[in-house]
C-alpha cells in the first residue's frame, strides 16, 4: 500500500514547503507533491512539520537503561527494547549507540557488557523499531579490548568506532584531578581506586598507538568510519587524520574544532550541551561552535529527547533557517556516517520521517515512519 501524506510543512535541506504532500512507495519516498495519486492511504498532517528522520551519531542513554542506578543492572534484552522504542517516540530513526569498550573500572562501561549489548542489539533486529546501529568505543589504553572488536567487526557487527583516550591530564580531564573526581562521583570508586587506574591508564597508553593502527586498518577495510574523541589542540587533529579518521567528537575548543573543519574533519557536538547552554565538561559551547560555523552535526550524547529541540533552537538563537539547523541532526551526520540513503527528503531516500508538531516552547514528535512504515504514534489533545 502507498502512502500519502498532505497538508505537510515539509523540511527539506534548503526550504519550508508550504501545504506539501509527499507519496511513500515501497519503504522509499517516491514523490513530492505528485501531481495524481490512486490506490493510497492518505494522512493529512493538519500543518505539523514533515522532516527527515533523525540520525543520531553518538547516544549512551542505552547504559542509562541497563545500569539506572549504580549496581542495579537490567537484562541486556529488556533495555535494548526500552531504548528502542524511546529512540522511535523522539524521532531519531537512526540511532548509533555508542557503547565502551574498556577494562572493568567503568561499571557498565566494561569490555564484557559492551559485547552483550552488540549482540542483543544484533538479535533484536527483527522486530526493532528503528535502524539501531552499534557505535564502538574503543578506550585505546585497554589492551583487551583489541581482539574483540577486531571479532566483532568480523562478524559485521559495527558501523561506527570512536577513539577514546580518557587518561588524566588531557581530553576531557584536564588534571589527575578530575579524573579521580569522574570516577568517584559517577562510578563509586576510591580515591585509591581511581589513582590506581588512572596509574595503569598512563602505563598502557604506551602501547596504544599500535593497537590503534590495527583497529582503524581493519575497520577502514571493511568501510566502517573512525572518529576521534576530544581533541584538545590541532596537533591532534593532524595525528588522527594521518590514521585515517573523519569525524571529530567533542573537540574541546574552538581552535581545535576550526583545525578539525580545515582537516576536513567532520565536528560533532552536544545537542544537550546547547540546550544547558554549556559543556558538562567545560569545554567549548555548542552554540558558540554554531556561531563560528565549525559544528557540522549535533548528536543525542546522553539524551535522546534533546536532538530534536536543540536543532529546533538553533533559529531562536542564531541567524539560522530551520532547514539548515535540521541539517545538523539529518543529512550531515547521515554523511558522516557514509549512509547516503537517509537524511532528506528527496525522492528516492528511505522513507525515514517525522511528523512534528511545535505549537508551545519545544517540538513534539506525532508520528514517526521507518521505511515507510509508522513505528509510532501519538495524539497530543492540543
Amino acid at each position: 500500500m502507498k502512502t500519502y501524506i498532505t497538508n505537510a510543512r515539509l523540511i527539506t535541506t534548503n526550504q519550508v514547503i508550504e501545504d506539501a504532500s509527499l507519496l511513500i512507495e515501497d519503504g522509499h519516498i517516491a514523490a513530492i507533491n505528485p501531481e495524481s495519486t490512486n490506490n493510497v492511504n492518505s494522512i493529512s498532517l493538519n500543518n505539523q512539520y514533515l522532516l527527515p528522520g533523525l540520525v543520531d551519531l553518538h547516544c549512551d542513554a542505552i547504559e542509562t537503561e541497563i545500569e539506572p542506578r549504580s549496581n542495579a543492572f537490567f537484562p541486556v534484552d529488556f533495555a535494548v527494547a526500552q531504548v528502542d522504542r524511546i529512540n522511535a517516540g523522539v524521532g531519531i530513526t537512526t540511532p548509533f549507540h555508542a557503547i565502551s569498550f574498556s577494562h572493568e573500572e567503568f561499571g557498565v562501561r566494561n569490555n564484557e557488557i559492551a559485547t552483550q549489548i552488540v549482540h542483543a542489539l544484533h538479535d533484536y533486529q527483527p522486530q526493532q523499531l528503528v535502524n539501531n546501529q552499534v557505535h564502538c568505543r574503543y578506550e585505546i589504553t585497554d589492551p583487551t579490548g583489541l581482539p574483540i572488536l577486531i571479532n566483532l567487526l568480523e562478524e559485521n557487527a559495527i558501523h561506527l568506532i570512536s577513539l577514546m583516550d580518557h587518561t588524566p591530564g588531557q581530553g576531557q580531564f584536564k588534571s589527575l584531578q578530575a579524573f579521580q573526581d569522574y570516577l568517584t562521583n559517577n562510578h563509586n570508586r576510591t580515591v585509591a581506586e581511581a589513582q590506581t587506574i588512572a596509574a595503569r591508564k598512563v602505563e598502557q597508553g604506551g602501547y596504544a598507538l599500535e593497537r590503534v593502527k590495527t583497529l582503524i586498518s581493519k575497520a577502514l577495510s571493511k568501510g566502517i568510519q573512525i572518529a576521534s574523541h576530544d581533541d584538545d589542540n590541532p596537533e591532534r587533529i593532524i595525528s588522527m587524520e594521518e590514521l585515517g579518521v573523519h569525524i571529530s567528537e567533542f573537540p574541546i575548543n574552538l581552535e581545535t574544532a576550526i583545525a578539525a573543519q580545515k582537516s576536513g574533519l567532520m565536528t560533532v557536538f552536544g545537542a544537550p550541551n546547547l540546550l544547558r547552554g554549556q559543556s558538562q565538561s567545560g569545554s567549548i559551547k555548542a552554540i558558540d561552535a554554531i556561531k563560528n560555523q565549525v559544528c557540522d552535526a549535533l548528536c543525542g550524547d546522553y539524551s535522546p529527547a534533546s536532538l530534536l529541540a536543540a536543532a529546533f533552537r538553533i533559529p531562536e538563537l542564531e541567524d539560522w533557517s530551520l532547514p539548515e539547523a535540521i541539517k545538523l541532526v539529518t543529512s550531515n551526520p547521515a554523511k558522516a556516517a557514509n549512509m547516503m540513503d537517509r537524511g532528506e527528503i528527496a525522492v528516492g531516500k528511505r522513507a525515514d520521517l517525522i511528523a512534528v508538531k511545535h505549537d508551545n516552547s519545544f517540538p513534539q514528535v506525532t508520528t514517526t515512519w521507518v521505511d515507510g512504515r509508522i513505528v509510532y504514534q501519538c495524539h497530543y489533545l492540543k
